[in-house]
């Protein structure tokens, strides 16, 4: 298992997504052909417009080249035509996480507590195959039938934490709101109801609803994730259209933290949150 500690390294420098076997072997053959040509790092930066640290990440497989660099890599390294070949077989690691989310899935890996406050959706650990598909198919650009297959399959592997690691405590905050936004037929809302209330049964999973007559609280900023590591060390996640942001500063991550103990002590307990969903299911 990786340590924690090995895992902020990563953080704290480029946010880069994790490597795949094609980037690796990308950056192997930019790194051969910049040394045939002669060039150190620093040379080979200046002429495809690129720091001598983005050179390194993408000679180690982190850091996805975009078209310039190819181009213009092209014709530092003589013209070969290796990379433009080399580049179409180009695909980032793990399929069906957005590239944004990879780091804090790592970490998610890893850690020993886990708590989520979510006003737009159903959480990913707690939806239901039909309420993830519905999820997955209104995306904009649309996914094509493989990548679909890729997200869904993506989102069950996640799942399945809550079931494989019983003695982590995982807490969910979310807006009534959400349980009342319909999607597919009755049927698939009954689904829903009854995997969420399935997911959130075990003694380690705690839901909560924040009630739509509790008012206005601190978590209004948006949706957020926080987790701690066995080492101590607290992170945060927060999210919103086309990017992720993974919080490392330990004053933030404690603010977050004091808005979501605020938020929980508000939100309906497990007991009333489960009967709210058993109300809802029997209102279809």
């Amino acid at each position: 298992m990786t340590d924690s500690s090995d895992e902020l390294t990563d953080y704290e420098e480029e946010r880069e997504p994790d490597p795949s076997d094609s980037l690796r072997t990308f950056g192997a053959v930019v790194q051969a052909l910049r040394e045939h040509a002669g060039l150190s790092r620093v040379e080979f930066g200046e002429k495809v417009r690129y720091s001598k640290h983005t050179v390194e990440s993408v000679e180690l497989g982190r850091r996805m080249p975009d078209d310039s660099f190819v181009e213009l890599g092209e014709g530092a390294t003589g013209n070969t035509g290796a990379l433009r070949r080399s580049a179409k077989f180009l695909t980032r690691g793990e399929a069906g996480l957005a590239v944004w989310f990879r780091r804090w899935a790592r970490l998610e890996k890893i850690a020993v507590s886990l708590c989520t406050y979510e006003c737009r959706l159903v959480p990913g650990l707690l939806q239901s195959e039909g309420y993830a598909r519905a999820v997955f198919e209104g995306t904009i650009p649309v996914a094509t039938d493989k990548e679909l297959e890729d997200l869904l399959a993506m989102r069950q592997k996640r799942q399945r934490m809550l079931v494989e690691r019983q003695k982590v405590p995982f807490s969910f905050i979310v807006e009534e709101h959400v349980f009342r936004r319909r999607f597919g037929d009755a049927e698939q809302m009954r689904e829903m109801y009854d995997h969420v209330l399935e997911q959130s049964a075990p003694r380690n999973v705690t839901l909560q609803i924040a009630p739509l007559e509790g008012g206005l609280h601190a978590c209004l900023d948006g949706p957020v994730r926080l987790l701690e590591t066995r080492d101590g060390r607290r992170f945060a996640y927060s999210e919103g259209q086309q990017n992720g942001r993974l919080i490392i500063d330990v004053k933030e991550v404690s603010l977050l933290q004091q808005r979501y103990d605020t938020l929980r002590s508000q939100a309906l307990n497990p007991q009333d949150s489960r009967a709210l969903l058993e109300r809802l299911r029997g209102e279809l």
